[in-house]
């Protein structure tokens, strides 16, 4: 398979999805499906145009997918402007937290079952697949900054968590097979590295260089009325020093990006609320829900911008917060997208000849069963109603991260005898969960946003939803069952 061989498939699909925009969109399936099958056809069952073998591509799979993840995890970070004591992040740190742990312990009871793995292999196995995606669960994610709707909050929030979290066990289950599956002085070590500074450390780097940095750059571009300065390198500038110095200090690098793009983010709102945009200085008020005082926030930045800004408006800290803002995250989805085609035909290339009946009985247990069980158990007692917990429950997305993993594995000691398995299993449960999830995603939402809508949501400050948002039916103000 050439360089070439890529390029024409690559180019070819782009060249489609760019023509069919608007028919896809219509489609009551999810793009990812046609990436899946596009790759099924120019597959060694297909066409025969391409092939590709996992196991000794592991290195490069790594690479690559290593990219996608963290370009996904900090877009999605920069996508979340809630408050960090705002209760939208309680759900989100329980389904990246508890969730996630049950989530592995039972996946990997049913991988030793179903699929007679040892307990170590089982246990990673578990810990690949237990992850929400952060880049195929974009269509279950927030839309923008704005979109405060507690479940795609939630499942946004998890998506950039709980790849790191995740991490931990990964390094578990691989010491664990080294060990001959035997515990010992490994584990005390394991933990206080990994989970004890590793977890927290990486959320605080990555949020203070992202907060920091980014209130740097918006002051410097303000002082200097830069309408040109490029932001995609410095959001590639600020991935790239946020995972390595992460890493360097033995922390996780993916949590470490995930919270440099929240703290990019919480740098704009600090920004807007000290020099408001001149056409909102003024309307910024103050709201009264269930008699407790609530500010209304300043819009997000980027939402104020136009194409063309001048240099005379670039003086104006909340317009250079908004042009840096945009273009990073209008970079970071194309990069996005990108990404996601080329791995998810990757899967499709590969899918023929890793297929497993067996794993296919696991994705499907996880998937009706222990994530929805999961959530609906460990969400209770959360500003949520039973219906937006079955919804977290049911799009538990798993994709890139989870391929992720599995190259992690593969490159980091896994046995050559447990290489077969756990590829058949990762890239059968990858694509089972884009069909299944794909084809509900939309219908699904669909009925839950009308159902918002019939009932006079209101997000969590007390105002009136509009048909243009996704209300927020668990607010207080909308839900006094609820909080």
């Amino acid at each position: 398979m050439s360089s070439l061989d890529w390029m024409t498939a690559i180019g070819g699909l782009l060249l489609f999805m760019a023509l069919t925009s608007a028919l896809v969109k219509r489609l009551p399936i999810s793009t990812s499906i046609i990436y899946l099958m596009v790759g099924v056809a120019v597959g060694p069952v297909g066409f025969g145009l391409l092939g590709l073998d996992i196991v000794s591509q592991r290195e490069w799979l790594e690479l690559v997918t290593e990219i996608a993840v963290i370009v996904s995890l900090f877009v999605g970070g920069l996508k979340l402007r809630v408050p960090l004591h705002h209760p939208s992040w309680t759900s989100a740190f329980r389904l990246a937290g508890p969730v996630m742990l049950l989530s592995i312990a039972a996946a990997a009871v049913a991988s030793h079952l179903l699929l007679g793995l040892p307990v170590f292999a089982a246990m990673l196995l578990g810990a690949i697949l237990a992850p929400t995606d952060p880049v195929l669960a974009s269509a279950v994610a927030v839309n923008d900054a704005s979109d405060e709707d507690r479940v795609r909050f939630a499942l946004s929030g998890e998506a950039g968590l709980n790849d790191g979290a995740a991490f931990p066990f990964v390094v578990f289950a691989l010491e664990g097979m080294r060990a001959g599956g035997e515990l010992g002085g490994w584990v005390g070590p394991w933990f206080l590295s990994r989970v004890l500074w590793a977890v927290p450390a990486g959320l605080v780097i990555g949020y203070f260089m992202g907060h920091w940095i980014g209130r740097l750059a918006i002051r410097v571009r303000s002082k200097q009325r830069d309408t040109g300065a490029p932001s995609d390198f410095l959001a590639l500038a600020l991935i790239a020093l946020t995972y390595v110095v992460a890493e360097r200090l033995h922390a996780w690098g993916f949590l470490a990006v995930f919270a440099a793009g929240v703290g990019l983010r919480r740098a704009e709102l600090r920004i807007v609320e000290e020099t408001p945009h001149p056409e909102v200085q003024g309307r910024v008020k103050r709201w009264f829900a269930r008699g407790h005082p609530v500010e209304k926030a300043h819009p997000p930045a980027e939402t104020l911008v136009s194409a063309n800004v001048s240099e005379e408006s670039m003086k104006q800290p909340a317009v250079a917060a908004g042009v840096m803002i945009s273009e990073m995250l209008s970079f970071g989805d194309t990069a996005e997208r990108l990404l996601e085609v080329m791995l998810v035909v990757v899967v499709g290339i590969t899918l023929v000849q890793s297929w497993s009946w067996d794993a296919a009985i696991l994705s499907l247990v996880l998937f009706f069963v222990i994530r929805p069980s999961s959530a609906l158990l460990m969400l209770t007692g959360t500003r949520t109603t039973l219906g937006q917990r079955g919804l977290m429950g049911w799009f538990g997305i798993r994709g890139i991260g989870s391929l992720y993993y599995l190259a992690y594995a593969l490159n980091h000691g896994v046995s050559p005898s447990s290489a077969d398995a756990l590829v058949a299993s990762v890239v059968t449960a990858v694509a089972c969960s884009i069909v299944v999830h794909g084809v509900t995603v939309t219908p699904v939402l669909d009925l839950y946003e009308k159902s918002l809508r019939r009932r006079g949501g209101r997000n969590d400050r007390g105002e009136k939803s509009t048909g243009n948002e996704a209300p927020d039916a668990a607010s207080p103000a909308a839900n006094p069952a609820v909080g």
